[in-house]
């Protein structure tokens, strides 16, 4: 059923609105994501949707009229709104026409560090919402089986973030924790990797073990001096050129998959 809105009054419109802040959506445990592509993902996932809501642009494009029906079948509910009031509920300069509002999953720690997981992802203070949508793709792509966000970390429904993953936040199992879980971590026999500039170890050169919990650090100022205390193994990527570091999601990918084939081939 298509409902048409068109007052900015109207409390659908103001209620969406008001998850493009981090704290409503951490209050709601719900958040928007955006663009044809994103929102068949996410059907696809199994996600849940609360709402959907188009502008007139969309749905007026005849590409689109079966997906829009194929939503109606399923029993989503789907608002109707004008060009003008749309590009409100939106973060980005040239809006898609179709956003839709998912609720987040929470999962946790306990239930990521089954006996069967072998590779985790930590984060520590990853601000930058392109590196952390990345950095979510790309753990998605090596195979990790769980991404731990430390506290600091930005905050993985924000738009830019969303747009980032490209449709990988709705297939990983991500678990916000605190520095003290590490100690869960490692006492459930994984190894805990951190990129270090002041190692001898090449990230290529060395045995991960069985389990690996790899760290990656803030973009400014790495990892935490206390979490590389507790690590178990320290490692580097060689710099060939001029460049003093790589940037986090770079450096998270090469990691990432030099981990992936070592486990693979235990």
């Amino acid at each position: 059923m298509i409902v048409e809105i068109t007052s900015k009054d109207n409390e659908r419109i103001k209620y969406t609105k008001s998850l493009l802040k981090s704290k409503k959506r951490n209050q709601e445990k719900k958040f928007i994501i955006e663009g044809y592509r994103i929102v068949k993902q996410a059907i696809e996932c199994s996600a849940t949707i609360d709402y959907v809501v188009c502008n007139d642009e969309f749905l007026n494009k005849d590409e689109h009229k079966e997906f829009v029906k194929h939503l109606e079948n399923k029993g989503y509910q789907i608002y109707k709104t004008t060009n003008k009031l749309f590009k409100e509920l939106c973060d980005t300069e040239k809006p898609q026409g179709i956003i839709a509002v998912v609720e987040s999953k929470e999962y946790s720690l306990e239930n990521s560090l089954k006996k069967e997981t072998d590779f985790i992802v930590v984060l520590d203070r990853i601000q930058d919402p392109g590196n952390m949508g990345t950095i979510i793709r790309t753990a998605d792509a090596a195979g990790a089986q769980s991404i731990i966000l430390l506290k600091g970390c930005v905050d993985i429904y924000n738009p830019k973030v969303i747009r980032s993953t490209m449709g990988s936040i709705f297939d990983m199992n991500i678990v916000n924790c605190v520095d003290e879980d590490l100690d869960i971590i490692k006492n459930k026999g994984f190894n805990i990797v951190s990129s270090y500039l002041n190692t001898n170890n090449y990230y290529n050169s060395v045995d991960y073990g069985e389990k690996v919990a790899l760290i990656i650090g803030n973009e400014g100022n790495g990892i935490k001096d206390e979490i590389i205390d507790k690590s178990d193994i320290l490692v580097k990527i060689p710099i060939y050129g001029k460049a003093e570091s790589l940037n986090a999601a770079m450096a998270s990918g090469i990691l990432m998959y030099e981990i992936k084939n070592k486990l693979s081939c235990k």
